[in-house]
């Protein structure tokens, strides 16, 4: 029946999980709208247990790329270039690593990586800690390699980064600068990649496409809501939801998702 009414190229996707597909990825909009931040690590665990990694990562990297286009060119005159683009030189390199994993691990024991990984990143955002050092160069190497090699294989590229910039002496629109024009640098390098590594099928993108929607619509109602809560409250609120997200996740538990 559901299948009859979408368009051929969602056809393979028409089946009952695609309402609860639909769900995540309205709240992982709403996590988006409301915190900034950790759209993946609600929608990469979840979705992978639906779909598995593959479709899951794909169609993030669509939906995040759609939706950053808007911010870049305000940001681009606040970035930090001499902070930026070597970090980002790094993780570009190392994109290509983790798509490897994505194409060539198998399934589950990377589910396990991706949500044991969401969960240790979630507890050291929550703690507050960040790094105070100075932004030497090997360091900010070293973060552009973790950042790029865990998001090619998960498209979650962003808590090493957070942690790394947000504990720095910049300005609040430097580091939000720095953090949009790399992660809009990062989404064309991971299309490219996944481009040339064929995971960009026409089934993939339809569904991206598809999931864009509900995302949208989350993302929306989560910046309503960030309207009326504190800062402590919605990002208690934001961790909250990718914890839970991310064990939900676990192939332990797919009898509740499948």
């Amino acid at each position: 029946m559901l299948s009859s009414l979408l368009p051929a190229s969602f056809a393979p996707f028409a089946d009952d999980r695609l309402a609860i597909a639909a769900m995540i990825a309205f709240l992982s909009g709403v996590v988006r709208g409301f915190s900034g931040f950790g759209q993946g690590m609600v929608y990469v665990p979840l979705i992978g247990a639906l779909y598995g990694p593959r479709i899951a990562v794909t169609t993030i990297l669509l939906i995040d790329m759609i939706c950053s286009i808007p911010f870049l060119i305000p940001a681009l005159p606040h970035v930090r270039w001499r902070e930026t683009l070597p970090l980002a030189s790094a993780a570009a390199l190392f994109i290509p690593v983790g798509t490897l994993a994505l194409l060539y691990v198998d399934p589950d024991p990377l589910r396990w990586t991706i949500a044991i990984g969401v969960i240790v990143f979630v507890a050291l955002l929550a703690s507050g800690w960040r790094y105070h050092g100075a932004p030497k160069l090997s360091v900010t190497l070293g973060v552009g390699a973790v950042s790029g090699m865990f998001g090619g294989a998960t498209q979650i590229p962003g808590p090493p980064i957070i942690i790394y910039w947000l504990g720095g002496a910049h300005s609040a629109a430097a580091a939000r600068a720095n953090l949009i024009f790399y992660f809009a640098l990062f989404d064309i390098v991971s299309l490219g990649v996944y481009g040339w590594s064929g995971l960009l099928t026409e089934d993939v993108t339809s569904f991206g496409l598809l999931m864009l929607v509900p995302f949208l619509a989350g993302a929306a109602a989560g910046s309503m809501i960030f309207a009326f809560m504190s800062d402590a409250a919605y990002r208690s609120a934001a961790y909250v939801i990718i914890l839970f997200a991310a064990v939900t996740s676990l192939p332990l538990f797919d009898r509740l998702l499948r």
